[in-house]
């Protein structure tokens, strides 16, 4: 094992640069360890918990399994109620997202689920969003679109067995 080395608590705002430019350079992985170092070094670093979370559902892509919590972690020691929702959605949309990429079947069922759980979280963000931020509606309507555009993504349909002897 190595030992992990320690930031300076100066060198934070140069690494949370740097771990926004590994996001948008596709190096999630990369985004997600400079965040836990700074997490490491500044527990509760709200930036770097949003950039930690950001970068855990860029990689929903390529697991589908443990990715959820983890950025579920991190959303919860967001500390504003409108972030902390509008986060949420964010978690939701994308794993809506990777599991239609992954083309599974049942994919348009549970993509469904994920979309709507997504919308809830809007609509909550949008009950406490900031004066001029529209954000929370944005992805609301992206979610709506996707869902009226989309033949192959509906709910679930329950289907009832009639029993096999009368009762």
């Amino acid at each position: 094992m190595f030992p992990l080395k320690h930031l300076s608590p100066t060198a934070i705002s140069r690494a949370l640069e740097k771990a926004e430019r590994y996001r948008l350079l596709n190096q999630a992985w990369a985004a997600e360890s400079i965040c836990l170092d700074i997490l490491a070094t500044e527990r509760g670093q709200q930036r770097a918990l949003r950039v930690l979370l950001l970068a855990l559902t860029d990689q929903f892509g390529a697991n589908l399994s443990g990715g959820v919590e983890r950025a579920r972690e991190a959303l919860a020691q967001l500390t504003s109620e409108y972030e902390r929702a509008y986060y949420a959605g964010i978690i939701c949309e994308r794993r809506a997202k990777a599991q239609l990429d992954h083309r599974s079947p049942g994919a348009g069922f549970i993509a469904y689920e994920w979309l709507r759980e997504a919308m809830t979280w809007y609509e909550q963000a949008e009950k406490v969003r900031p004066e001029g931020n529209d954000d929370a509606l944005l992805r609301w309507n992206t979610c709506a679109r996707l869902l009226n555009e989309s033949t192959h993504i509906v709910p679930r349909v329950e289907d009832k067995v009639a029993p096999a002897f009368g009762e």
